[in-house]
């Protein structure tokens, strides 16, 4: 891949995960306000409701993103857990995440290509996901050693300028 587009790809994804973590920060701003009034469960939907769909939308197009980038999606969701915990930025967030039941950003992207791919391979998608996801033993005319690894193919795209 010529170096111009690996920058121009880097540099979209950056002000995606940038628009992200902007909407994201003002939401929590607003909420910060509103969760006073709120009971802790009543916290959580709220939060999970505005900020984890933010995150969760559309995630699968973040897959392989630099670590820089996501690590400002994963501030954005320990920042969340830190308002529907009451926590100070001071105090340890993996215990409260772990808590809420909240997979970390890269295992949450992971999960759902993983479930994507899965549906594809069992028609649980429309036709046009489904036939670009096809197994290598489904698509071969001869036997593979790769034939017997649950493989998918990955067809060839063009990229429109």
């Amino acid at each position: 891949m010529p170096l111009g587009v690996v920058i121009d790809s880097y540099l979209s994804m950056t002000d995606q995960v940038s628009a992200i973590c902007h909407a994201a920060y003002y939401q929590l701003r607003q909420l910060c306000t509103v969760t006073r009034c709120l009971t802790p469960e009543a916290t959580k939907t709220t939060v999970q409701a505005f900020i984890s769909c933010r995150l969760d939308y559309c995630n699968a197009l973040l897959y392989g993103i630099a670590d820089d980038l996501l690590r400002q999606l994963h501030s954005v969701q320990n920042a969340a857990a830190r308002l529907v915990a009451g926590s100070r930025r001071s105090d340890h967030i993996t215990p409260v995440v772990r808590r809420f039941h909240w997979l970390p950003v890269r295992r949450c992207i992971e999960f759902k290509l993983a479930l994507l791919i899965y549906r594809s391979l069992n028609g649980l998608t429309p036709r046009y996901l489904s036939d670009d996801c096809q197994l290598v033993s489904d698509v071969g005319r001869r036997w593979l050693s790769s034939s017997d690894d649950s493989t998918c193919v990955v067809p060839h795209t063009h990229r429109l300028r």
